[in-house]
């Protein structure tokens, strides 16, 4: 298969995307300087914006980008600023996406503060631009990302999750907050209730993908990513492999697995032996299955949908998802 460029995904918005780094700025000023200069910062780490780029794509399936699409893209933006920005309070952790976290320059307590004024900058931008539709169908997303955090925490002090849990979490934690962006792009572009319904659904199917992808990589799967981290199971994170594989093998293994998973998870040797089991057990495979299953069933949905340039990048984007690298 031949390699997925972002920059030829975004050909058919790509001055929607020139334009939205100005909007997204503009939605997160603010006159207390502190704010400003972490703001900034914030805006120069920004990752690819798959995000934005799933409202855009999805607004121009239906015809032209307008202003409801730029506040979709932004109020999307900054709620889910706010949350990675909480994630790292929650986790402790102190790099994302190889730059330091809000917490790690500037302490827990600005981090939360900061958090909290990217999601009323979401919640103002919606209702000083009349956008109620919109606000509530990101809303709902960010209620369930909270469940989905809360569910993942309360079975990992058990570790025993099962697989429809686990495709309750991910689909909460994950999959909601894709399926906002197509919904509230198909919104923008004053689709009906049904198509809008569609193009969540179909965001919520590319959502799952993506975090099964993710999970794979904790196993060093695929090409070009070298050795498996097994940092899911240091954090004590049940993931897609691990649950199947554990579902293959009798009581007393899965005993002996979740005991070195709960006791021994910061041994380098022990997780290695995790790992192995994992992969002797065909969790690689059964995962990866899954994962293809869910993009097949997202393309399917895709091809409902007028056939025009920003459906192709969708398709694009779907594959990109399962095939990229890190």
């Amino acid at each position: 298969m031949s390699k997925i460029n972002i920059k030829q995904i975004q050909e058919p918005i790509k001055e929607e995307m020139r334009s939205f780094e100005k909007h997204f700025r503009e939605s997160m000023k603010s006159s207390v300087p502190l704010l400003d200069k972490i703001t900034h910062y914030i805006v120069k780490r920004k990752g690819k914006q798959m995000r934005p780029m799933f409202v855009f794509l999805s607004a121009k399936l239906f015809g032209e980008t307008n202003d409801s699409t730029y506040t979709a893209a932004s109020l999307i933006e900054l709620l889910h600023t706010a949350t990675l920005v909480h994630d790292d309070v929650v986790d402790e952790a102190y790099k994302r996406r190889g730059f330091f976290s809000i917490n790690a320059l500037w302490k827990n307590k600005i981090a939360v503060l900061v958090g909290d004024y990217l999601l009323s900058r979401g919640l103002l931008l919606s209702v000083d631009n009349g956008e109620f539709d919109l606000l509530r169908i990101v809303s709902q997303s960010v209620k369930l990302m909270s469940e989905g955090e809360l569910l993942q925490i309360e079975k990992a002090r058990k570790l025993d999750i099962k697989e429809d849990v686990y495709f309750d979490i991910i689909t909460k934690k994950t999959a909601t907050l894709i399926a906002s962006c197509c919904a509230t792009g198909a919104k923008s572009a004053n689709q009906s209730d049904e198509v809008v319904e569609k193009m969540r659904l179909f965001g919520e199917t590319v959502g799952i993908c993506f975090q099964i992808k993710d999970d794979l990589f904790d196993y060093g799967s695929g090409e070009d990513i070298g050795k498996p981290t097994g940092i899911d199971i240091k954090e004590k994170k049940m993931t897609l492999p691990l649950i199947h594989a554990l579902a293959t093998n009798n009581k007393s293994k899965q005993k002996q697995i979740i005991n070195t998973v709960r006791n021994n998870n910061n041994d380098r040797k022990k997780v290695q032996e995790v790992i192995d089991f994992v992969i002797d057990s065909g969790g690689i495979e059964y995962a990866t299955k899954k994962m293809y299953d869910y993009r097949d069933k997202a393309l399917t949905l895709l091809e409902e949908f007028p056939d025009n340039p920003a459906r192709q990048s969708l398709k694009e984007l779907v594959l990109y998802t399962t095939e990229r690298k890190k």
